[in-house]
């Protein structure tokens, strides 16, 4: 059973109770069946969006000669994990998993031969819109929301990779991630499988998305290693600051801007009371979780270095945003703050471990993703209990992706390299791998008209 689309089965019977009750006057299975679709694809769109705030967010952490590479890699992931997706990626998530490791290894995934019919006839009967709405939701509107979320997953190693590595490698990798990685470990909760019917819960993807991304971000970054320079031999951490905070401060606001979409579009139905007022709710909460994240870790950096850094701002609301997607629908606000404001704190104590154990993570992505989706993930017990399972859950996800990753790392370091020269890293990698700058008027060897 998709469990992804428990919560849409269950609003529609809903609604028919509220159809066939003399008392209430719900809307009809047509209405409902557009409201649904309606939806996915308004969520989606603000999901796809986030593409954009990860590209503006990586672009204003790193230097300026690496600003055109980190927008190429950013929309070239997102292409390629939909082309994957499609082929191979939604089917091995979804389809036919009945409780197990993995779902079918087949090709493709379309609209349904009922929609077609219906979208092609000249006067449509009763008999085409029923078998059509009978699904509650247009097809292609589902398989749209769950590809924009695994485009995410591949845009987190993005950030924590750049400036030296290269960009095809890195590429081969977002296909292996999209097209089996991802869809296999996902298939565990959301397409119903083992981990599912022990009662792990992760709403919206705290762990099957941002923590997913975020191993694969940590093996990456050790098996790549360090931007020179970055760690000196006595261990001293030399700061490579970004070059536009403005940008990365639009990057952030346009991810929490996306993931009332990514949060809220999880909620899979809106075409009833109950729907839309849980909707709201996440919205709510996935708010005020960021604004949580933010204020917290203002006041850490105050505490620790007696400034506020903006930086470390920016990743707070992400964390925030991070820490509360495994459980938006918590009935109190409160709730919501604390969670956020714990994953804030969180990713102010892990940004300096993370460099003292020397693994450069240029843009903070592990200490944003990957810690505060563990955490987030784990305070769903504290509402339901299950403990066992969220740890199981955790666990299990954190070693099949780094595990995996790792071999593809590993593969792709040892045959055609992952890693650019020194000279071209030093060089930037808009020249070395693009033959372009980003800002070309402030180029070495450019000249001002």
């Amino acid at each position: 059973m998709n469990v992804r689309k428990l919560t849409a089965a269950g609003a529609l019977g809903t609604a028919g109770l509220l159809v066939a009750g003399p008392a209430f006057a719900g809307v009809d299975p047509e209405t409902k069946f557009a409201l649904d679709t309606f939806s996915f694809l308004m969520t989606g769109a603000l999901v796809m969006w986030m593409a954009a705030g990860f590209a503006m967010l990586e672009s204003g952490l790193v230097r300026t000669k690496n600003t055109a590479s980190i927008c190429l890699k950013n929309i070239a992931l997102y292409a390629i994990a939909g082309i994957c997706y499609y082929v191979v990626g939604y089917n091995l998530m979804y389809v036919g998993v009945d409780g197990g490791w993995i779902g079918h290894f087949s090709l493709f995934y379309d609209a349904s031969p009922a929609e077609l019919t219906l979208i092609g006839a000249d006067q449509a009967t009763p008999d085409m819109v029923a078998a059509v709405v009978g699904n509650g939701y247009a097809k292609m509107s589902d398989w749209f929301f769950q590809m924009v979320f695994v485009a995410t997953a591949a845009s987190i190693a993005s950030g924590t990779m750049a400036e030296r590595v290269k960009i095809w490698p890195f590429l081969v990798f977002v296909v292996i991630l999209t097209a089996f990685i991802y869809p296999i470990q996902g298939s565990w909760v959301w397409g119903g499988g083992w981990l599912s019917e022990m009662g792990f819960s992760d709403f919206a993807g705290s762990t099957l998305v941002h923590s997913c991304g975020g191993w694969t971000a940590l093996t990456g970054a050790i098996i790549l290693g360090a931007r020179k320079g970055k760690y000196g031999p006595d261990g001293r951490v030399n700061p490579m600051p970004g070059a536009n905070l403005p940008l990365a401060t639009l990057g952030t606001f346009i991810l929490w801007l996306g993931w009332f979409g990514f949060n809220g579009g999880s909620q899979l139905a809106l075409g009833s009371a109950a729907d839309a007022s849980n909707m709201a709710i996440v919205f709510a909460n996935t708010n005020m979780a960021a604004a949580g994240g933010i204020v917290v870790a203002m006041l850490m950096t105050q505490l620790l270095y007696r400034k506020i850094d903006l930086t470390m701002a920016l990743n707070g609301a992400i964390a925030g945003l991070v820490a509360i997607t495994a459980n938006p629908d918590v009935p109190t606000i409160w709730w919501a703050i604390l969670i956020g404001g714990v994953g804030g704190l969180l990713t102010v104590l892990c940004v300096p471990l993370v460099d003292k154990l020397k693994i450069d993570d240029v843009v903070g992505a592990i200490s944003a993703h990957l810690v505060p989706g563990i955490w987030g993930t784990f305070a769903v017990a504290f509402e339901d209990g299950n403990y066992k399972a969220q740890i199981v859950g955790i666990l299990a996800i954190g070693v099949f992706v780094s595990v995996t990753s790792a071999i593809v790392w590993l593969a792709l370091k040892y045959t055609v390299g992952i890693r650019v020269s020194a000279e071209e890293e030093e060089l930037g990698l808009d020249r070395a791998e693009l033959g372009m700058e980003a800002y070309p008027e402030f180029g070495l060897g450019s000249s001002r008209a």
